[in-house]
């Protein structure tokens, strides 16, 4: 029997397009019949309109009917240097996080949608880096797990983030597993021994020039000159265009994690 499966995204990016376009990219090409529907929080909208493309390409989150969901996935948010409780919509990520937990829905957390639920559910502390974690890392499994199969120690993977949560405070808990980190040991992808959740501080979404256009809109941002901006790391260019080091880790991810969260469904 095959299993349509139906995956809300709670789209946190500042780049909604590129972004909702990199995950049905990485989720239809792991399974073409997948069902994506992205949302965005309402209370980021309370004082004013909600933007017209945002309003076109997605839906407000209702958290109350998250149990909709085969799976959820909170995507990574530029909010790493600000603390959490001072998110326009804290409250309302509380919320899902709650009913996600108390659903058991399979949940993928990207990025800052993993610091904030490791946060939440465990009391770690986030903390800001010196410089920039940007750019393409090695990494090495840890502890093997099946949303790593057919990888090997070695592999490269995105990363691109100004804060990191606290590894001592994670060896500490428990509840989370440390499948796999990056070469500098910094965090990339974690998981609970209890509940369907999947922490991954890699962009593994990012496609081949996601890198290149976060510097550049950097740059731009901050009307800096590029020399005073971090530049993504192992990410060179060959025949004119960025080497897409990680595309066929991120592509055997994904069809791992949606092959994890089929195994959650009951029929």
């Amino acid at each position: 029997m095959t299993i349509t499966t139906t995956i809300g995204i709670l789209n946190l990016m500042h780049d909604k397009l590129d972004t909702q376009k990199r995950f049905q990219e990485v989720l239809k090409f792991a399974d073409p019949q997948v069902q994506i529907e992205f949302l965005y929080p309402v209370d980021h909208y309370l004082d004013r309109p909600v933007p017209e493309l945002v309003a076109k390409i997605s839906q407000p989150l209702a958290v109350n009917q998250v149990y909709r969901y085969d799976a959820f996935i909170i995507t990574g948010a530029p909010l790493e240097q600000i603390d959490f409780e001072e998110v326009t919509y804290y409250d309302e990520i509380i919320a899902l996080l709650e009913q996600l937990k108390t659903k058991r829905i399979p949940t993928l957390f990207v990025c800052w949608g993993a610091m904030v639920a490791m946060h939440h559910f465990y009391e770690i502390d986030k903390y800001p880096l010196a410089n920039k974690l940007f750019g393409a890392y090695s990494h090495q499994i840890t502890q093997p797990t099946a949303l790593l199969k057919g990888l090997q120690s070695g592999f490269m993977a995105p990363h691109a983030r100004y804060a990191e949560m606290d590894s001592d405070q994670i060896v500490a808990t428990k509840d989370l597993v440390v499948n796999a980190v990056a070469s500098n040991h910094r965090n990339f992808l974690l998981t609970s021994r209890e509940f369907p959740f999947t922490f991954l501080f890699s962009h593994l979404e990012y496609g081949q020039r996601a890198l290149l256009k976060e510097y550049q809109r950097e740059v731009q941002a901050t009307k800096s000159s590029p020399g005073l901006i971090a530049r993504p790391v192992n990410y060179y260019m060959q025949l004119g265009e960025p080497v897409y080091h990680w595309q066929t880790v991120s592509q055997r991810f994904f069809e791992n994690w949606l092959t994890q969260v089929k195994g959650e469904i009951t029929i």
